[in-house]
């Protein structure tokens, strides 16, 4: 009698709940089983993180790979240090990378002072500059590698206060930092140009790195330059860009010590790279367009569609 009665009261009881009660246990039964499908598809899928194994070493980036397929192409531009640079005990990280990867080992420069260079190796021009003045000197409307690819590349611009910023202040120079020259590409420049920070979005088809004053070497020491490399280029190294073999990065500098002949080292680091390979082919920074347009499938800019590229020598 008593189990009889019971019965009727929690069939009431079940009978008597709101609707808003029965989609709530509703709700919690689907979000329990949200929670273990999440967990299950991640004891599955790859992620990379800095404790992970990497299938490329940071250590030994180059001759990994004997097939090419690069899709991301990384400029690192660092500031007025000629080609003495290699060998120098102040630079034990760059010339390490050197040893392991790629140098080119006769690579000139443009011009003197700086933005000449920034605004050659980028639109295959200098555009007439001679001097390192602000983006409101020099307004540029030419196409440049910014142009032609729209919205897919990224600046990393060390120390600016605000993205796209077009006025030098502190340790941020804009001469450094080409992308805000071009008016033909402001509004990509809002979104695309930023300062850097960690972690890196290296997914663009195209990333340029400008440290800043301090960091790239002009004015301070080439041994902090080194250390900010030590930093830095092991993260692009890990990156998954990198560890799927579709990522080159290219370390140079704007131009010597205002030398004549304005040779400066250009580091090549990529899985196909050889290690330790030296190349004397007369390169410049419109080689560097050019290689970085034929990489990216682009076309290739005013004088860059005379320039050697360094695809086959450094086989990319």
């Amino acid at each position: 009698m008593r189990l009889t009665r019971g019965l009727a009261l929690h069939k009431r009881d079940s009978a008597s709940r709101s609707p808003l009660s029965r989609w709530a246990v509703f709700t919690r039964r689907w979000r329990l089983a949200l929670i273990l499908l999440l967990t299950a598809a991640a004891s599955i899928i790859p992620v990379f993180n800095a404790g992970a194994k990497l299938a490329i070493s940071p250590s030994s980036p180059c001759s990994v790979a004997t097939t090419t397929n690069y899709e991301h192409v990384v400029w690192i531009v660092l500031e007025n240090v000629g080609y003495s640079v290699i060998g120098s005990p102040s630079a034990r990280y760059l010339n390490g990378l050197a040893s392991a990867c790629g140098l080119a080992t006769n690579y000139d420069a443009i011009a003197h002072p700086s933005l000449p260079n920034y605004v050659a190796m980028t639109s295959g021009s200098t555009q007439g500059i001679t001097d390192d003045n602000e983006p409101s000197a020099h307004p540029l409307r030419a196409p440049s590698i910014f142009s032609e690819l729209g919205s897919n590349w990224r600046a990393f611009a060390e120390s600016m206060p605000s993205p796209c910023d077009r006025v030098t202040s502190g340790q941020y120079a804009a001469r450094h930092n080409p992308a805000v020259y071009f008016l033909n590409v402001a509004r990509a420049c809002r979104v695309d140009d930023i300062a850097l920070t960690q972690p890196l979005d290296l997914s663009a088809a195209f990333t340029f790195i400008a440290p800043n004053i301090c960091d790239d070497m002009h004015s301070c020491a080439v041994g902090v330059g080194d250390a900010w490399l030590r930093q830095l280029v092991p993260t692009i190294l890990a990156s998954p860009q990198y560890q799927t073999s579709s990522l080159v990065l290219f370390i140079t500098f704007d131009e010597n010590d205002s030398q004549a002949s304005n040779r400066v080292p250009t580091l090549v680091i990529a899985p196909s790279v050889a290690r330790g390979e030296q190349v004397g082919i007369r390169f410049n920074h419109y080689s560097l367009l050019a290689t970085t347009e034929t990489l990216l499938h682009l076309k290739l800019l005013a004088a860059a569609r005379s320039a050697r590229s360094m695809v086959t020598p450094f086989h990319l």
